[in-house]
């Protein structure tokens, strides 16, 4: 009699864990999808054309409530963990993250998934394959792309610099290695005479460059790898009185860049589309929930070299 007890308890247990989860999917395609996105920080230009396109996708929507947090600016990853940890206390639908260190982050994308949250990586990548899909630029052709460019710039020959971002961010890190590289391959009269890391603050990769010149008198060239580093360098470049004499390649489009490359102090950017990653990002993650296919795990968002020549052109 109690064997039989048992089993029915067990089947009637079963059947209770069914009707969860079916209750679940049904509430995420009729009630609100509660979407938490967060980026490497509140600032940037290119987190909030994330963010506007991540909101425009959620009021097409209609059923999606999106809720945005970042640090104020691109601080310990551990504070970007605890917002992680935070969307998971809240129950999030939906984690959308752009990490400022893949090895940091993954701890946390791997308890949401194991919390049944939907993760979709924008942007930047994490160490753990544990997410669902993941929006970015094809960082390390457009990096390639930048040093052909930077390259063609320089007549194949000359000392180079680059400021980067953040050294353990792995979209930022793609970049820096897949440049050096591409110059080590392909360029041999050409010299990389340092790095450093800006944590994508203006003022301080501008101080870098202004360094890497004095240091460097014959310096010929810059690479930056985010929109702060490109900005400083290149207001750099401007503050030394060196526009169009030590060539400026670098990552990302806003305003500060646009009116630059106008200057003639950048003579190219790899624009990504930012707004693209959240606005698919939303779609994906309501598509994941739902059991629906989203184009693939990994999708390329694109890349357009911008230059003084097709500026117009560049939203």
């Amino acid at each position: 009699m109690k064997r039989a007890i048992c089993a029915m308890l067990c089947v009637a247990m079963a059947f209770s864990s069914a009707v969860f989860a079916a209750g679940n999917k049904e509430a995420a395609g009729s009630g609100k999808i509660k979407i938490t996105l967060i980026t490497m920080d509140s600032i940037d230009e290119h987190w909030l054309k994330v963010k506007a396109g991540a909101e425009a996708k959620a009021a097409e929507m209609g059923n999606v409530e999106l809720t945005f947090n970042a640090p104020p600016g691109k601080v310990d990853a551990n504070v970007q963990l605890q917002m992680v940890e935070d969307a998971i206390t809240k129950r999030a639908d939906v984690i959308m993250l752009a990490p400022l260190n893949k090895d940091a982050l993954s701890p946390g994308v791997e308890k949401a998934k194991a919390a049944g949250i939907k993760v979709i990586m924008v942007d930047s990548g994490v160490s753990t394959p544990k997410y669902d899909a993941f929006f970015a630029t094809d960082n390390g052709a457009a990096a390639r792309t930048a040093a052909d460019t930077l390259a063609a710039l320089l007549g194949g020959k000359g000392k180079i610099a680059i400021i980067n971002a953040q050294a353990g961010a792995g979209t930022t890190m793609t970049r820096e290695n897949e440049f050096k590289a591409q110059i080590k391959a392909k360029y041999p009269g050409i010299e990389i005479v340092g790095v450093q890391y800006s944590d994508g603050d203006k003022t301080k990769a501008m101080n870098q460059a202004l360094d890497f010149m004095t240091a460097n008198p014959a310096l010929a060239g810059f690479y930056g790898c985010n929109e702060g580093s490109t900005v400083g360098l290149a207001q750099a470049v401007v503050q030394s009185g060196k526009a169009e004499k030590v060539k400026v390649v670098g990552f990302d489009f806003s305003n500060d860049t646009k009116a630059l490359i106008q200057q003639k102090a950048i003579q190219a950017t790899m624009v990504q589309n930012p707004y693209q990653m959240g606005y698919l990002g939303v779609d994906a993650g309501v598509r994941a929930l739902k059991g629906e296919d989203f184009g693939g795990k990994t999708i390329d968002t694109g890349v357009t070299v911008a230059t003084l020549e097709n500026l117009s052109s560049i939203k």
